[in-house]
C-alpha cells in the first residue's frame, strides 16, 4: 500500500483547506408579526362583559394547557380513544414519514461539503489487427507482421473531487432542509391538534345525537300515550275522530324525525373509526346522551399565541428556509473551485501491478465563472427575494387568522353559554304549557289542537336545548384548538436537533 503514500497525502490536504469561507445573502431575522403589540386581554374574552355570568375561564389568566388537553373533560372514553389517535391515525403516521424524509435531506446536502471519492478498477485485453502493420509490435525482421499483436491493460484508479463551499452555497442548503425539516416537524403537530381535535368535535356531536334520540324517543312514547287516549275517547264517542288524526299525525313525525337522527350519528361514528384507524365496519360507540359541561379554558394571553400555535411556527420556519434560497441564489454569481485528484496503479500485468513503477497520480484545481447569463441569475435573486416577501405576508396572515378564530370560539363560548341557559328557561317553559294544555283539554276547556301545538314546542324547544349544548362543546373543543392545544414553541426540535440520526425508537415506528 505504499504506493499509494504520495496521492492519499494529497488528498488528506484538501481536506484541511479551508471549508467555510464567507456565506452570502441576507442574514435572517423574524418579521414583526403585528404591526402592533397585542392586547394585554382578547376582546371577546368572558372578562370583558360583565354580564358573561354562565361562563368563566380558568385562573390565573396566563395559565396555559399542557400535554393532552382532552383529559380536562374529564370523560374515559374520550381519553382513550385519543389515546388510539395518537398510536393508530393513519393520517399522523403519513405526516410522521414526510418529516422522517425531510431529515434525510439534510444529510444529502451535508455530503456536498465533503469530497467525493470514487474507485473504478478496470481490465482490458486488447488483440490487434495482424494486417496493421504501423506502431509498435512490429519485428525488426523483413517481415511486417506485428509479432505481438496481443496486450492488456489493468488500472485501479482512485478519483477525489471536491468544491469548497466558498460562498455558502452549502451551507445555506443545509440550513435551509434544517429549516423545511422543522416546517414538516410543526405541520405533524399541527395535524395531530387538529386530528385530535376532530375526534373530540365528533365524539360530542355523536353524544348530541343520542341526546337527541333521548328526546325524540321520549316523544315518541308520549304521543303513543296520546294516541290510546283520544282512540279511546272517540270510541266512547266523547271527543271526534279528528283528535285521533291529529294525534296520529303527531306520533308519525315523532317517529321519522327519530328514523331521520340515525344517519348523522352512524356518519359521526364512522368518522371516529376513521381517525382511530379502525375499520368503520367493526367499530362502534355505545348510546350516551351528553351530559357533559365546557371545562374553565385557560386562554392566556394574546402575547403567548405566537408560541402556542404549530401553525404559526411552520409559517415562521418557511421564511427562514425562503431567506436561505437568496443565500443560495447570490452564490452563483462567485467563482466556482473544484480539486480534483486521481491516484491509483496501472500495469500492463498482474505480476507487476503492485511495482512502485506502476504507479499515477494527478491534482490540480480548476476555477469556472460564469460570465454571461442574460440575466438568469439576478431574475432568480429576484425570484427567491419574491418568494420569501410572499411568504413573510403568508406568515402574518397566519397570526392574523390564529387571533380571529381565538376571538371567534371566545365568543361562541361565551354567548352559546348563555344561549344554553336561556333555552334551558324556555325547554322548561314549553313543558309547563304541554301540561297546562293538556290538563284543559282533559276538562273540555280547549280543543286538542292546543295540546299538539304545545308538543310541538316542546319537541321543539328540547331540541334547540340539545343542539345549542352539542354547540357550546364543540365550540370548547375549537377554542382549545384555536389556542394551540397544548402545544408550545419549545417543543419544536431545533436545527441540530432534526440534523442528528434516528433514534431506535423512531426507527421502531417507521417500522
Amino acid at each position: 500500500m505504499t504506493t499509494l503514500r504520495i496521492p492519499i497525502a494529497i488528498a488528506s490536504g484538501l481536506l484541511l483547506l479551508p471549508m467555510s469561507g464567507c456565506r452570502v445573502g441576507p442574514a435572517y431575522h423574524r418579521p414583526p408579526a403585528l404591526a402592533q403589540a397585542p392586547p394585554a386581554n382578547y376582546k371577546e374574552s368572558p372578562a370583558n362583559f360583565p354580564d358573561a355570568t354562565a361562563w368563566k375561564i380558568a385562573q390565573p389568566q396566563d395559565a396555559m394547557l399542557r400535554g393532552k388537553w382532552w383529559e380536562i373533560y374529564n370523560d374515559p372514553e374520550l381519553n382513550s380513544l385519543e389515546e388510539k389517535l395518537s398510536t393508530d391515525n393513519q393520517a399522523l403516521k403519513q405526516a410522521f414519514e414526510n418529516f422522517m424524509e425531510s431529515r434525510t435531506l439534510i444529510a444529502e446536502a451535508r455530503s456536498q461539503l465533503f469530497p467525493s471519492v470514487t474507485f473504478g478498477p478496470g481490465y482490458t485485453h486488447n488483440e490487434t489487427s495482424a494486417n496493421n502493420t504501423s506502431g509498435a509490435g512490429v519485428s525488426s525482421s523483413s517481415s511486417a507482421i506485428p509479432t505481438n499483436r496481443q496486450t492488456s491493460q489493468i488500472t485501479l484508479p482512485f478519483d477525489v473531487s471536491w468544491e469548497p463551499d466558498l460562498w455558502g452555497r452549502v451551507r445555506n442548503q443545509i440550513r435551509g432542509a434544517q429549516y423545511n425539516a422543522q416546517v414538516s416537524a410543526a405541520d405533524l403537530e399541527n395535524l395531530r391538534l387538529t386530528e385530535e381535535a376532530n375526534l373530540a368535535i365528533d365524539y360530542f356531536a355523536i353524544r348530541g345525537q343520542d341526546a337527541l334520540e333521548a328526546i325524540l324517543k321520549q316523544t315518541v312514547a308520549d304521543d303513543e300515550k296520546a294516541l290510546e287516549y283520544n282512540q279511546a275517547q272517540y270510541e266512547t264517542g266523547v271527543a271526534p275522530e279528528i283528535n285521533v288524526v291529529e294525534a296520529q299525525n303527531t306520533l308519525e313525525n315523532a317517529q321519522a324525525q327519530a328514523t331521520n337522527l340515525g344517519i348523522a350519528r352512524a356518519q359521526f361514528e364512522h368518522a371516529i373509526a376513521v381517525l382511530i384507524g379502525t375499520n368503520p365496519s367493526s367499530f362502534s360507540v355505545p348510546v350516551k346522551p351528553l351530559d357533559a359541561t365546557p371545562p374553565n379554558i385557560p386562554i392566556g394571553v394574546p402575547s403567548q399565541l405566537l408560541e402556542r400555535r404549530p401553525d404559526i411556527a411552520a409559517s415562521e420556519r418557511v421564511m427562514a428556509a425562503a431567506n436561505t434560497q437568496i443565500g443560495v441564489a447570490t452564490a452563483a454569481f462567485f467563482p466556482n473551485v473544484t480539486i480534483s485528484a486521481t491516484a491509483g496503479l496501472e500495469s500492463s500485468s498482474w505480476k507487476h501491478l503492485s511495482d512502485w513503477s506502476s504507479r499515477f497520480w494527478s491534482v490540480g484545481p480548476q476555477v469556472s465563472q460564469t460570465i454571461f447569463d442574460a440575466g438568469l441569475r439576478r431574475a432568480t435573486v429576484h425570484q427567491y427575494i419574491e418568494t420569501y416577501n410572499a411568504d413573510v405576508a403568508g406568515y402574518r396572515q397566519t397570526v392574523l387568522t390564529a387571533f380571529q378564530q381565538v376571538e371567534d370560539y371566545l365568543a361562541a363560548s361565551r354567548i352559546l353559554s348563555q344561549q344554553l341557559q336561556q333555552q334551558q328557561a324556555a325547554a322548561d317553559s314549553a313543558r309547563r304549557f304541554v301540561d297546562m294544555e293538556t290538563s284543559r283539554y282533559q276538562t273540555g276547556i280547549d280543543p286538542y289542537i292546543n295540546v299538539v301545538t304545545a308538543q310541538n314546542t316542546l319537541l321543539n324547544d328540547q331540541q334547540t336545548l340539545a343542539t345549542v349544548h352539542t354547540q357550546q362543546m364543540t365550540a370548547s373543543v375549537q377554542l382549545i384548538m384555536a389556542l394551540g392545544g397544548g402545544w408550545d414553541a419549545a417543543q419544536l426540535p431545533t436545527p441540530a436537533q432534526v440534523s442528528q440520526r434516528l433514534t431506535p425508537a423512531e426507527t421502531a415506528i417507521q417500522k
